[in-house]
């Protein structure tokens, strides 16, 4: 048998015909947005080179105009804070529904002896989706409950999902799932209240 399950989550088989390998690849973007160059690469048992002349054959953009393409379908605008303060990406925001953000782990973010990331920059991010995606003009976390599954490092593309759980007044609670390649690296559930409520209330 020449397939095998890879960590994406997809069959992968080893050198498809050029034909098949672009049917896959079209198909394979469809879901998966927000893989990068090198993913597909490993994916496909190709060069970069040969995924990068693949995109351009077939008309596809690059990884940072896939994000803004989604991010400009699935936007309803930011209240509690800038679209700018939110670390990362945004691809998908539903005010008091759900949100998603894309984080490329560079230099800046690592430890230089580990290439591991600084732990404060996965928080940041789940943080700050969890109050863009509240329905407040302006929102603080009042309480976080984490969780580090793994380290994360140089070049790992972290995809976090905030979906509110529930709402009591002005007070929410947003469950944060940060990932990579499917994989769960991060996890946090917020407890973030309205401005209105904080002048008046002990969070």
């Amino acid at each position: 048998m020449d397939a095998n399950k890879d960590t994406l989550g997809v069959l992968s088989i080893a050198r498809l015909p050029k034909k098949d390998r672009q049917n896959r690849l079209v198909q394979f973007l469809q879901e998966n947005p927000f893989a990068t160059d090198e993913d597909l690469a490993e994916l496909f048992q190709v060069s970069i080179q040969t995924i990068r002349l693949d995109r351009l054959e077939l008309g596809i953009p690059e990884l940072r105009e896939r994000i803004k393409s989604v991010a400009e379908k699935n936007l309803d605008p930011v209240k509690s804070l800038g679209i700018d303060e939110v670390i990362g990406d945004v691809v998908d925001l539903q005010l008091d529904v759900q949100a998603i953000s894309v984080l490329e782990i560079k230099e800046e973010h690592v430890f230089a002896r580990t290439q591991i990331a600084r732990g404060h920059y996965i928080f940041a991010q789940a943080n700050s989706l969890a109050v863009a995606v509240i329905d407040a003009d302006v929102a603080l976390t009042a309480t976080a409950r984490i969780r580090f599954v793994r380290p994360v490092r140089l070049g790992e593309k972290l995809v976090a999902k905030a979906v509110v759980r529930n709402r009591d007044g002005d007070e929410c609670k947003v469950r944060v799932e940060t990932k990579v390649q499917g994989e769960l690296v991060f996890t946090a559930t917020f407890r973030v209240v309205g401005m209105s409520n904080v002048s008046t209330r002990n969070i």
